[in-house]
């Protein structure tokens, strides 16, 4: 089987959804149906499914999956038959010789990286005292920074000082948004995405400590009780969503009200 099955992304060998398609001869949307009917835990589809798009020959932009070796196993357990399992067997083999080759890889990179001489040796101390030095003079220039900044750092001041997580509505209104657009706002950043009506963060923010799930608890129209995870931001979460917003030029409407009123006029300024 000449076809590439198994690449690398992000310093881990996977495959997608679009190659078990063409590989196990299925449609594409099937497969897509496949994953998001697999009865797995939220923590697994976030590890092991990542969603991701690919480009068509109609230059529209589709969906597709990422997935690691276990999401593939859990995904094809289901396909059956003497071919099905030929495509398993040349698929397992080709996880593993990924798995070698970044193992060899990582090595490589880490031996190629001492010095082989005493100059060399020499040479890399004094880059690193060089970069000390640097890290030390932008410490002060960050120091004095913040210490200029301090008088209008009244919204983070407050974050900082609450320990609680707090729902993303809260924070919306912090901003004069709505808790919707606010959540339209992450996605479009990519930092989230829906997964059975729960937001939920992509994996490269997954372990930020930015969320914490919350269970909570309804009552349907017929009035059988359902359960449902909400996700509720930390502290570091929000912190996280007020540089992304600066970014976008949204101030927080705390810090708007401090710009009003500490305006200086250009005369004064000049003087």
């Amino acid at each position: 089987m000449k076809k590439t099955l198994v690449f690398v992304e992000n310093h881990r060998p996977v495959t997608d959804s679009l190659t078990v398609a063409e590989v196990f001869g299925k449609r594409h949307d099937r497969v897509l149906q496949d994953i998001r009917e697999l009865e797995c835990s939220i923590h697994f589809r976030l590890h092991h499914f990542v969603e991701s798009s690919y480009t068509n020959q109609q230059n529209r932009t589709m969906p597709k999956f990422l997935m690691t070796e276990q999401g593939f196993t859990l995904l094809v357990m289901g396909y059956t038959g003497k071919e099905a399992m030929r495509f398993k067997e040349a698929y397992i083999e080709e996880f593993e010789k990924m798995r070698e080759t970044l193992r060899q890889s990582s090595q490589f990179s880490s031996s190629s990286l001492l010095p082989k001489s005493y100059l060399e040796a020499l040479k890399a101390l004094v880059v690193q005292v060089e970069k000390n030095e640097q890290l030390e003079a932008d410490k002060l220039a960050l120091e004095q920074c913040l210490a200029e900044a301090e008088p209008k750092l009244t919204y983070v001041d407050q974050i900082l000082a609450s320990k609680d997580t707090v729902c993303i509505t809260q924070i919306a209104k912090d901003y004069g948004l709505s808790g919707k657009r606010l959540n339209a706002i992450l996605h479009e950043d990519g930092v989230q995405f829906k997964v059975n009506g729960q937001w939920v963060l992509y994996s490269k923010y997954q372990h930020m400590g930015y969320t914490h799930s919350h269970t909570v608890q309804y009552t349907r129209s017929n009035g059988d009780r359902g359960v449902q995870l909400q996700t509720e931001w930390t502290q570091k979460g929000r912190l996280f969503i007020h540089d992304l917003l600066t970014k976008r030029g949204i101030v927080a409407c705390m810090d708007r009200e401090q710009t009003t009123t500490t305006v200086i006029p250009l005369t004064s300024r000049i003087e």
